[in-house]
């Protein structure tokens, strides 16, 4: 299978797993009320572990999606994206103690070499890249660490990027299960 058609064969998969959970939210909804008891905080400790690995996207997406069909997704979003940026220093010390894992890869050079170029732009990138559901964002985060970028100018582009994106994934998850409610009845 080409790398071109495994994509949009995992995109494809990603979506219908989104929606496959919102389904079964919308189902269980009298059991899942029960994460209630963990509020934002559960939100925000799930989240930084979804967003500590390297590489290896876990689906705290999906997770948000979810929490923004039975909690208020501006919470949500604010408790997961900052959940988020914090669990994205594990890119960012990878990069800052020297031990990143894509030290010699092209991209990774490219976006070092960019951010040392254009310095005042680099909490730019970082907003926009933590933004866009990518695992690139990754090597963003090990760049910003191998440049030793002060890490509080790391995490404020990163939090307001990462919060975005989460809104959006909040109120996705708030619109469907409305849009089910709907749709079947209550």
């Amino acid at each position: 299978m080409n790398p071109k058609t495994r994509l949009t064969l995992l995109r494809t998969l990603a979506l219908v797993g989104v929606v496959a959970l919102i389904v079964v939210l919308f189902i269980y909804r009298d059991q899942v009320k029960k994460l209630e008891e963990y509020g934002y905080i559960g939100i925000f400790l799930i989240s930084i572990a979804a967003n500590a690995t390297i590489i290896i996207p876990l689906p705290g997406v999906a997770f948000t999606t979810a929490m923004g069909a039975i909690f208020n997704p501006i919470g949500v979003a604010v408790a997961a994206g900052l959940g988020a940026a914090l669990g994205e220093l594990s890119g960012y010390l990878a990069g800052f103690s020297g031990q990143g894992v894509v030290e010699r890869a092209r991209l990774y050079e490219r976006l070092v070499n960019w951010m040392r170029k254009h310095q005042n732009l680099t909490y730019v990138l970082i907003v926009v890249l933590s933004f866009i559901p990518n695992p690139l964002f990754d090597l963003a985060g090990m760049a910003a660490g191998g440049l030793k970028l002060p890490v509080w100018k790391f995490l404020i582009p990163c939090a307001v990027g990462k919060i975005l994106k989460m809104m959006m994934f909040a109120y996705a998850g708030y619109y469907s299960i409305n849009w089910i409610t709907d749709l079947f009845g209550k």
